[in-house]
């Protein structure tokens, strides 16, 4: 255990001192907020009708507009983005943190010089959970500030999210971006590298698996076969959140909420041991 939280601290020190990495979690906060703040509020205040969660036409669907920019609609908010250039931008991450290991030499370094493989798998697998969670997180800050905001800007009475909704929210939300994570990093590992692992992981997450459910709607053997991918198991378990017809691209009711969590966690699982696997076997000379 002593050699895993080593090898953690010298994983963070890394990867707190790499640009791309703040870049790639500035690109998340800048697209989440943008798609769901930035884009309603001018909606609602120019009058014209949204197109990110196309509420409908009239004064009603002006008011269902500005509710959800309000703070009582965050933990929607917030997992809302997740399932697509959320899980787009973690794979990103996720390919960067070990493909660069190759490249740079530091596996090949860390494994002869430090402690033992487990160790150094463990420490860097638990580093790429702590800037996931650092995603969620100030995600979460953000958008509450922002929301809260506009409630004062507006003269809108501020109304706090329940804890259970709150708590649902971020749980969910880590689980869906650190399988994305993780789907990245196993891709890079079995890549040796980040190009190909990034190039890959952002075809499949926002073309294959979409043209996968496209089609499946015409062959019942592919539409079966969709409902085990990951981007439907996230997006069905961020629809299970946010709740059916919000029109958000990415978010699904395939998988009822359990299964979907169950196959997320089975991902998140499977994936940490394919990537420990790999990496105690693999010969990186």
């Amino acid at each position: 255990m002593s050699a895993v939280l080593h090898a953690t601290r010298a994983e963070l020190l890394r990867l707190r001192r790499w640009p791309a990495v703040w870049i790639t979690v500035g690109a998340w906060a800048a697209l989440a907020l943008t798609f769901g703040y930035v884009f309603d509020y001018v909606s609602w205040a120019t009058g014209t009708e949204s197109f990110a969660s196309d509420p409908g036409t009239g004064e009603a669907a002006r008011d269902a507009l500005l509710a959800g920019l309000l703070p009582q609609a965050v933990p929607d908010v917030l997992v809302q983005g997740m399932p697509m250039f959320g899980g787009a931008l973690a794979m990103v991450l996720g390919a960067l943190v070990a493909g660069n290991g190759f490249g740079w030499g530091t596996w090949k370094t860390a494994f002869t010089q430090g402690p033992s493989r487990g160790a150094v798998v463990g420490g860097s697998l638990t580093a790429l959970s702590v800037f996931v969670a650092l995603m969620v997180g100030a995600t979460l800050v953000l958008f509450t500030v922002v929301s809260a905001g506009i409630a004062l800007a507006e003269d809108q009475a501020i109304v706090w999210p329940t804890a259970s909704a709150t708590a649902q929210a971020v749980g969910g939300g880590l689980l869906v971006l650190e399988m994305w994570a993780l789907l990245g990093y196993a891709v890079g590992i079995l890549a040796r590298g980040p190009a190909l692992a990034v190039g890959l992981g952002l075809v499949w997450a926002l073309v294959v698996e979409n043209l996968l459910r496209g089609v499946g709607s015409l062959l019942d053997a592919v539409e079966q076969v969709t409902r085990f991918l990951p981007g439907t198991a996230a997006g069905s378990l961020v629809g299970a959140l946010t709740g059916p017809g919000t029109g958000t691209p990415g978010v699904l009711d395939v998988l009822p909420g359990d299964r979907a969590v169950a196959t997320v966690a089975a991902y998140v699982v499977g994936l940490c041991a394919v990537v420990v696997v790999v990496l105690r076997r693999r010969d990186l000379a």
